[in-house]
Formats: C-alpha cells, sequence, structure tokens
C-alpha cells in the first residue's frame, strides 16, 4: 500500500531511469529471504512486472533485468514467461540452499549448470573495482 509503507526510503537515486532506459540490466544482490520475498509494498524499478510483455505495454523498449548475480545463483527470466529463473548455482550451493533463502517456490531451469569460477583476469577486475570504490567512500580529511 502506498499510503502506508512498512519502509519509505527518501528516493530511488536514479534507479528506475537506469532500469527503464537502459538496454539491458544485470542485479546483484545477497540472496536472503529479507531480500527474495514474494511480495512487495512499492516498485521502484520496474523489472518483468508480470510476465512477459509488460514493459512493451506500458511503452518500454527496452528488455530490463537480464539477470540477477546472487551469492547462491544465477537467475535469468525466462523467454517465454519472464518469470526469473536459476539456470547455474555457485560452488558448492544446491538447489534447497537457493530455495531456503528465496520466499516463493524456486523455479530451476531445466539445463540447470554450476557456475563457472571466476578467473584470474575477473578476479582482478573485481579487486580494482573493489579498491576504487573503497577509495571513493573514504572519509574525507
Amino acid at each position: 500500500d502506498y499510503a502506508a509503507p512498512r519502509t519509505r526510503l527518501p528516493g530511488g537515486g536514479g534507479a528506475p531511469e537506469i532500469a527503464s532506459l537502459s538496454q539491458k540490466v544485470f542485479v546483484t544482490m545477497k540472496q536472503s529471504l529479507r531480500s527474495m520475498v514474494e511480495e512487495i509494498d512499492f516498485v521502484t524499478s520496474f523489472g518483468h512486472g508480470n510476465g512477459a510483455g509488460d514493459r512493451a505495454a506500458i511503452g518500454l523498449t527496452t528488455f530490463g533485468p537480464a539477470a540477477l548475480i546472487t551469492d547462491l545463483a544465477l537467475w535469468e527470466p525466462d523467454p517465454e514467461t519472464a518469470e526469473l529463473t536459476v539456470t547455474s548455482l555457485h560452488p558448492g550451493i544446491d538447489r534447497q540452499a537457493v530455495q531456503d533463502q528465496c520466499g516463493w517456490p524456486v523455479r530451476f531451469a531445466e539445463g540447470l549448470v554450476e557456475s563457472p569460477l571466476p578467473t584470474e583476469e575477473e578476479l582482478s577486475a573485481l579487486r580494482e573495482i573493489k579498491a576504487r570504490t573503497e577509495k571513493a567512500h573514504a572519509p574525507r580529511p
């Protein structure tokens, strides 16, 4: 209920524009029962709505969320329904671990695979991004 939300934050910080205008969006987050809820009070950034065709119905011409990458799995929209589906489990993670941290019945792809480990080049790039981010957000003297 917009008039009486459980939590109200000050704004989307540009997220609605990014989600609407970017050709594809990749979302990263820690997967937990707190973050993976079946129903929400308010939508800040439009994803795929209730299914395939909802973006076009409101005039959006971009694809929208192409992937949700959590600490447990890779989720991708089903090509026909746009329902987020687990397509890859990270090493050491099983289906039950994903389901235990999700507030709705998880759909797993028929061709479910294990996520590949990152390459040294990918790890190096991630470490560089992390260092730059920490520097940008460090307290100023």
